[in-house]
C-alpha cells in the first residue's frame, strides 16, 4: 500500500472538496433532516452526476470513469467532511454491488443510469447492525416468469426514496439445495410495504415487509454459475461498503477537529485564547492522533479490499479504529466548544449526530472485533 496519494488522486480530492462544498452546506443537511423533507438532494446528485463522482468507479463501457474502489474511497472521505447525503453513499454501494453480483445485461441496465445520476438506489443485502452476517432475511420461491419474495428487512436504509432496492434470498424450492439469489426491487411493486422509522439523524429508515412481491426472471441475478450467487461475492461487497464507511467517517472525523481547532484558536478565556492552553493542548494532540490512525486504517482496509478479494482483517480493525476516533472527535470537540458546543446553531451536533449512526451501522467495534477473532482463529 502505497501512503502517498497520486496526483490524479489529489485532483479527485480537491474536485470533490469544491463541488461538495457549494452544493452540500450545513443548511442542505438540516433541511434534508426535517419531517417534512422528501431526503432527496436533487441539486447536490446532478452536481456529482456531472463531474464524474457517481460514475467514478463504473466501467467505461457504461458511461462510467473506470476508476477503483480506493479512488471511491477519496470522495466518501470528502463526503463525510461534509455529512454528505446518506442516498448519495447507498447509489455508489448499489454500484459496487451491481458491479460484483448482477448479470451483464443488468450492469447495461443499472449503471449507466447510476453514472448518470438517472437513478437513486440502495442495498439490502446484509445485516445492518452486522455486517458480516449476509444470511438473507427475504425468501424467494419460483413463480411463472419468475419468483415471489417473502420476508421482513428490519432496518432498510432509504428504500422509501430509492428507485431500486438490490437485496439477496435465499431459494425455497422443492427437492432442490437453497441458493443465494440477489433481485433488484422496485419499492412502488405491489406487496412491498413499508414504515419509515424515526431515528436522531434524519435518514430515512424503513422497517420492510415484503409479501408476494413479484420480480421476473431478468431482474434476478444467480450468479455466474447459474446456480446461485458465490457468498464470497456478497461477503466482499458488504466489506467494501464498511470499508468505504469507515473512509467517510475519518472525513466528518477531521472536520470536527477543523472546527475544534478554529474555535479555541478564536474562543478567548481569561484575556487569551482558550486554545494556548495546555490542557486543550492536550486534548487536539489526542483527537489528532486518534483521527490519524484512523485515516490509514481505513485507507488500508480500501486499497485492501479494492483487489478484488476478502480483507476481513483489515476491515474489521478500521471498523474499529474509525468508530471510536469519529466518537471521541465529537465527544472532545464539544468539550472544548463548551456551552456553545450544546447550541444548535453551531452545527457540532450534526456531525455527533452522523457519528453515532455510522457507529452503530454495519456494526460497532464490539462487532468488528469478533470479525477479527473469527479471523484469527480466536474463536469458532
Amino acid at each position: 500500500m502505497k501512503l502517498v496519494a497520486t496526483q490524479d488522486q489529489l485532483d479527485l480530492q480537491a474536485m470533490a472538496a469544491a463541488v461538495l462544498a457549494k452544493q452540500c452546506p450545513t443548511s442542505l443537511v438540516r433541511e434534508l433532516a426535517g419531517p417534512t423533507s422528501d431526503g432527496i438532494p436533487d441539486k447536490l446528485m446532478a452536481a456529482l452526476a456531472e463531474v464524474g463522482v457517481l460514475g467514478l468507479a463504473v466501467d467505461e463501457e457504461y458511461g462510467g470513469g473506470g476508476a477503483g474502489l480506493y479512488e471511491l474511497g477519496v470522495f466518501f472521505r470528502e463526503g463525510g467532511r461534509v455529512l454528505c447525503p446518506s442516498i448519495v453513499y447507498s447509489t455508489l454501494q448499489f454500484g459496487v454491488a451491481v458491479g460484483r453480483l448482477a448479470s451483464p445485461e443488468q450492469r447495461s441496465r443499472y449503471l449507466s443510469s447510476v453514472a448518470g445520476g438517472e437513478l437513486r438506489a440502495t442495498v439490502a443485502a446484509w445485516n445492518p447492525s452486522d455486517a458480516a452476517d449476509i444470511r438473507p432475511t427475504v425468501t424467494a420461491t419460483p413463480a411463472p416468469g419468475g419468483w415471489l419474495l417473502n420476508g421482513t428487512i428490519a432496518f432498510a436504509l432509504n428504500t422509501s426514496i430509492a428507485d431500486v432496492v438490490l437485496l439477496t434470498a435465499r431459494t425455497a424450492v422443492f427437492a432442490e439445495p437453497e441458493r443465494l439469489i440477489c433481485a433488484f426491487v422496485n419499492p412502488a411493486d405491489a406487496g412491498w410495504n413499508s414504515v419509515i422509522l424515526s431515528t436522531m439523524s434524519g435518514e430515512k429508515i424503513s422497517r420492510v415487509e415484503l409479501v408476494d412481491v413479484f420480480v421476473s426472471d431478468d431482474a434476478v441475478s444467480l450468479g455466474e454459475s447459474g446456480y446461485g450467487l458465490n457468498r464470497d461475492d456478497v461477503r466482499w461487497v458488504a466489506e467494501a461498503a464498511v470499508a468505504l464507511q469507515c473512509m467517510e467517517m475519518v472525513g466528518g472525523a477531521a472536520a470536527v477537529l477543523e472546527r475544534t481547532v478554529n474555535y479555541v484558536a478564536q474562543r478567548e478565556q481569561f484575556g487569551r485564547s482558550i486554545g494556548s492552553f495546555q490542557a486543550a493542548q492536550h486534548i487536539i494532540a489526542d483527537m489528532h492522533i486518534s483521527i490519524e490512525g484512523a485515516r490509514l486504517a481505513a485507507a488500508q482496509s480500501v486499497w485492501w479490499t479494492a483487489r478484488g478479494e476478502s480483507a476481513t482483517r483489515a476491515v474489521a480493525i478500521a471498523k474499529m479504529h474509525c468508530n471510536e476516533a469519529y466518537k471521541r472527535a465529537t465527544l472532545d470537540g464539544h468539550q472544548l466548544h463548551g456551552g456553545m458546543g450544546y447550541v444548535l446553531e453551531t452545527d457540532l451536533h450534526l456531525w455527533s449526530e452522523r457519528a453515532k449512526v455510522t457507529e452503530i451501522r454495519f456494526g460497532t467495534a464490539d462487532i468488528a472485533a469478533t470479525w477479527l477473532q473469527k479471523e484469527l482463529g480466536l474463536v469458532r
